[in-house]
């Protein structure tokens, strides 16, 4: 299957002092979405950002908004999350009973439904229902933590998960997310993903431009 390769910063290592202008570089520098983490001290142990932020984020960029909720009850909160302006909703397999009437009410919601994977989190359920899908998200990081060190057996993950995918003719995004930088993006694409979060990957740097665009240029060689 041809695969769509889409680069989505994650806007928790933005400066939030100047938000709309952080975006508007992302966007001129050829992003594919916008990534919003939503941590609610529960699930993770930190507290990030939530629907306020949001809605004002949609007012700011026309990019898709792809939310992560690493929250307990995502049930709860998913609504509120596409009212908000979420095109995209992944919440975590490690908190949901069934998977598939969460992938229905994401969709009912009116947002495209991705289910998430813990590093120590192995594949199965979420391959179970995979035709109700139109993501599989696997973090290569702990979720909560910031400055960690990719993971780099997260890789092999990957692999299984689009070998699975395609021996059964889904075409699902496969998004991986924690610690994708310059110098890895390109193992991440081999490995089958074609989603790729990046905080400090992206906005550690001055130029978004530059390495936005060296990111996508090393994918390509893959």
């Amino acid at each position: 299957m041809n695969r769509v390769f889409r680069i989505a910063p994650s806007i928790l290592s933005a400066d939030f002092t100047r938000l709309g202008e952080e975006i508007r570089r992302v966007e001129e520098g050829g992003a594919d979405l916008i990534h919003f983490d939503v941590m609610d001290g529960h699930f993770v142990p930190n507290i990030s950002i939530g629907i306020p932020v949001l809605q004002s984020l949609r007012k700011a960029t026309e990019l898709p908004i792809d939310v992560h909720l690493m929250i307990s009850e995502p049930e709860r909160y998913v609504d509120e999350f596409v009212k908000a302006g979420a095109d995209l909703v992944s919440v975590h397999t490690e908190v949901c009973r069934d998977l598939p009437a969460m992938a229905a009410k994401i969709r009912a919601a009116g947002a495209r439904a991705s289910i998430a994977i813990n590093p120590e989190t192995e594949p199965d359920r979420v391959l179970a229902c995979a035709d109700c899908l139109d993501m599989i998200l696997v973090m290569s990081v702990h979720p909560g933590f910031s400055g960690q060190e990719f993971i780099a057996d997260s890789l092999d993950k990957v692999r299984s998960i689009r070998r699975d995918l395609e021996r059964r003719k889904l075409d699902l995004d496969v998004e991986i997310d924690g610690g994708i930088k310059i110098d890895n993006v390109a193992d991440a694409a081999e490995a089958g993903a074609n989603v790729f979060v990046s905080g400090s990957g992206i906005f550690g740097h001055e130029d978004y431009v530059e390495i936005i665009s060296e990111m996508r240029a090393r994918i390509a060689r893959v």
